[in-house]
């Protein structure tokens, strides 16, 4: 692997370019230790070019949220026949949409908190009160809104009281025209990242995320000292299969590819919640990807060199 070329795809227009850039450079400092020529590219007006008259031996996409996870990125790559660390186009697609993921993972037998999924318009067209009391009626407080697309907790907020849901919703739509508003469960809340070996896609320690506020929001994302961190997770052994069989089962059914990470809660009563998936999680130092390929003995420069390494024998 020492003689190859692998260019890290960062940054973008998304609502989430500086965290990408943040997973870009560590990723870069990470796989040049292990010996490869990284080259760091921005994905701009230039990157078509880039690519076609200095191609890599492989890409990674270490973009969040936009074209770096909706497969708008995925398709170009393809279609310039290059091979790329992560999930393909179409994967991507379902993924990308937490409802369509929640309903695939539902159907596959699997919980997942109840939800609705309404775009601004219907706020418009029928009344905004109406609707929220609906809301109200069908999922009762707490609840959880969220865009229906996006990543690291934009827009999301928590809503404990019917009052709160008005100032909540135009949160949300400040990152999105359509919201996903979904039953809060309360438990321990996990993530569990997989990668793909020669045996298959395997997942790593649970991470128990515990944050300072309550709530796992962007700051508590990405503010050091602001979100503890445990792994492997304070919870029953029997938990703490069923959230690896959770995470392995969404990666299998989505049709994910190389790496993601399944978000979960055991309620109280042991009941393991698939809360969403992401398949370029983030890869900074406060990121949870990195905590788990640390406690499973392993280096974020292996593993990914790993995962360049299957990349480039899938075109061979």
């Amino acid at each position: 692997m020492a003689d190859r070329t692998v260019a890290v795809l960062a940054g973008g227009l998304s609502h989430e370019r500086d965290v990408s850039l943040r997973s870009g450079r560590r990723l870069s400092v990470a796989l040049r230790a292990e010996g490869l020529t990284v080259e760091e590219w921005d994905t701009d007006a230039g990157l078509l070019e880039r690519l076609r008259t200095q191609r890599p031996d492989a890409a990674i996409v270490a973009l969040h949220g936009g074209e770096g996870e909706n497969g708008a990125v995925q398709t170009v790559l393809e279609m310039l026949d290059v091979p790329f660390v992560g999930t393909s186009s179409q994967g991507c697609r379902r993924a990308w949409d937490k409802p369509t993921a929640k309903a695939l993972v539902a159907d596959a037998g699997f919980t997942t908190p109840d939800w609705v999924v309404l775009p601004h318009n219907t706020f418009r067209e029928l009344g905004a009160q109406a609707v929220l009391d609906s809301m109200v009626e069908t999922l009762g407080v707490p609840m959880i809104l969220k865009p229906d697309q996006g990543g690291s907790a934009l827009g999301a907020q928590v809503v404990k009281d019917a009052a709160e849901m008005p100032g909540a919703m135009v949160g949300c739509f400040a990152y999105g025209d359509t919201v996903l508003a979904e039953k809060f469960v309360s438990g321990v809340e996990v993530a569990v990242t997989v990668i793909e070996g020669d045996e298959g896609p395997e997942a790593l320690p649970a991470v128990e995320i515990v944050p300072e506020s309550g709530v796992y929001d962007y700051t508590a994302r990405y503010t050091a000292g602001l979100t503890d961190f445990f792994t492997p997770a304070r919870i029953p052994d029997d938990a703490a299969k069923a959230v690896s069989e959770l995470a392995v089962a969404v990666h299998r059914q989505l049709g994910l590819r190389d790496i993601s990470r399944t978000d979960a809660v055991v309620a109280e009563d042991g009941t393991v919640y698939f809360l969403a998936v992401n398949l370029s999680p983030g890869l900074t130092e406060t990121s949870i990807v990195p905590v788990a390929i640390e406690a499973a003995g392993a280096t974020l420069g292996s593993v990914f060199a790993g995962l360049v390494g299957r990349a480039i024998a899938r075109k061979s």
